[in-house]
């Protein structure tokens, strides 16, 4: 039974409807990469000011996060979030073929995920939850937080460790359904795990000194044939390789964890007959356990100094994020998916059956009558979805994948819920390409479904923490007995964050050129 606040903000909901579909294509259209979501973190502050919320921009120290507050007198604290970064090589436009936006190469920023879709998303629930707290005089206070780089896990462990999640009587965590059996429902106790990031930068900056032989005898000592140092590139592919061959040696491969790299920059030199002076690459390790992150580690360390020493280089380590396992919270749990239940889940018309269907035509030469998964369209209940999510997980591990909401959960009584974003059901026997979901994620009549149950189910649940105090004092206790009481409990882990936000490297990003706007990588267009 819906309280009569809960049902002013699923009708304000309704009413903002249209803006919701058009801001998640602005934000999907701007694809911007980690760290580099200038134009997507502005546009949320000025959308909140709007809105009557006070905002602090660069909060952390991070330029494209931000802290947005709202009040209406003494009350409860609830908070929400917005992710609103791109993954670099997806840009895709919201159309029924492979292409990317206009003026852009594929090599660009895309959602995958989308996270367009889930800021908008949760933006939509604080704004209707704002609306009925007013129309129905209900004390409390709205945080909601600008979060860049969750890709790399980037802003959370940050804002974490400064005490951007202190105070708060619930946080409200909402993600688009990703993997089965989490479509539609919430995480119960298997949350997700650890994860360190870290950016090896090799600088060859006295390849003269290779070996003692400075200067060589040679008249010009960077000749093509004098003895110097190999240089950053031969140190960065070195560190590639050993780390390669060791990766069986660092963490079990088994539960879906994983170490991955990226080439950030390489090479510097400025002619072929010089070594080249810088290279670095960044380093994921998603495991269950910050133990298991500190033993991979420690095989990179060593890694990176033995390929510095054979190259002439010296090497810097640099964290990018270093945050915690997840922390199951059940009345949470229970609270948004019961709101869930009230929502129902999302479902898709016949218009958004027909492009379903084109983009299968396009991308698999085929299309079947029912477009998308059943599961897309039912809710599974969190006990349910874990039983299964636990048939192929060792006994021993606790924790599943990979996600950076696991910061907030040692802060505040925390849910983590998801909502089926468009999915396809296989045609002909094929996979789909990578672009398919991209493209279903930016299309308005694909995406909008996911945008406005998670929008309503977020409302819902937050009205419910702030007006029925015995859920909130429940939830509560909760967190103080599995952090064995509270903040500082003897069962808390503290923020791993101690270090500054990794904004000065070489991320990927637009850039502005003669040619007009477009990605670091030059697209080629002579138009």
């Amino acid at each position: 039974m819906t309280s009569q606040a809960q049902q002013i903000a699923l009708l304000h909901v309704d009413t903002i409807q249209p803006h919701l579909s058009e801001w998640t294509k602005t934000i999907f259209d701007f694809g911007e990469t980690a760290w580099r979501e200038y134009q997507s973190c502005a546009w949320y502050v000025a959308r909140l000011r709007a809105e009557g919320f006070s905002v602090e921009e660069g909060s952390g120290g991070m330029p494209t996060a931000f802290c947005a507050h709202w009040s209406n007198g003494p009350g409860p604290v609830v908070g929400m979030y917005a992710e609103y970064d791109a993954v670099p090589g997806n840009c895709q436009d919201a159309a029924t073929v492979k292409r990317p936006r206009p003026g852009l190469s594929e090599l660009a920023g895309g959602h995958t995920d989308p996270h367009s879709g889930l800021g908008i998303a949760s933006l939509g629930g604080l704004l209707a939850t704002k609306a009925a707290m007013e129309r129905q005089g209900i004390g409390g206070t709205l945080r909601f937080t600008g979060e860049p780089a969750e890709k790399v896990r980037g802003s959370k462990p940050i804002h974490a460790a400064r005490g951007y999640y202190d105070g708060l009587a619930a946080m409200l965590s909402f993600h688009p359904f990703y993997m089965l059996p989490l479509c539609n429902t919430a995480r119960w106790d298997t949350h997700c795990g650890a994860a360190y990031a870290m950016i090896y930068r090799f600088v060859c900056d006295r390849p003269e000194d290779w070996l003692g032989h400075a200067g060589d005898r040679a008249p010009i000592p960077q000749s093509h044939s004098a003895v110097r140092a190999p240089g950053a590139n031969d140190a960065l592919m070195t560190m590639y390789l050993s780390s390669k061959a060791l990766r069986d040696s660092m963490l079990p491969h088994q539960g879906g964890w994983s170490i991955s790299e990226a080439i950030l920059t390489a090479g510097q030199a400025t002619a072929d007959n010089l070594p080249a002076a810088l290279s670095e690459i960044q380093y994921m390790i998603r495991v269950p356990t910050t133990a298991m992150a500190d033993q991979a580690t420690a095989v990179l360390d060593v890694n990176a100094e033995a390929a510095a020493r054979m190259t002439g280089c010296r090497v810097e380590r640099h964290w990018v994020c270093k945050s915690r396992p997840g922390l199951a919270n059940h009345v949470m749990a229970r609270t948004v998916f019961g709101a869930l239940q009230a929502v129902g889940a999302p479902q898709w018309n016949e218009r958004a059956k027909r492009i379903a269907r084109e983009i299968q035509e396009n991308a698999v030469g085929s299309s079947t009558t029912e477009p998308f998964i059943d599961e897309c369209e039912r809710l599974i209940p969190p006990q349910e979805a874990e039983a299964i999510l636990r048939r192929d997980l060792a006994p021993s591990q606790v924790n599943s994948t990979s996600d950076d909401y696991t910061d907030m959960c040692w802060h505040a009584p925390t849910a983590r819920f998801y909502v089926a974003r468009p999915a396809l059901r296989p045609a002909a026997g094929k996979r789909y390409p990578s672009w398919v979901m991209n493209a279903l994620g930016g299309i308005p009549e694909t995406i909008d479904p996911m945008v406005t149950c998670a929008a309503k189910t977020l409302a819902l649940s937050a009205l419910r923490l702030l007006e029925d105090a015995v859920t909130r004092e429940e939830a509560m206790d909760e967190f103080i007995r599995r952090t064995g009481g509270g903040i500082g409990g003897s069962n808390w882990i503290a923020p791993l964050c101690d270090y500054e936000p990794p904004i000065h490297f070489r991320w990927p990003e637009y850039v502005e050129t003669v040619r007009g706007r477009e990605w670091w990588i030059p697209t080629g267009r002579v138009d």
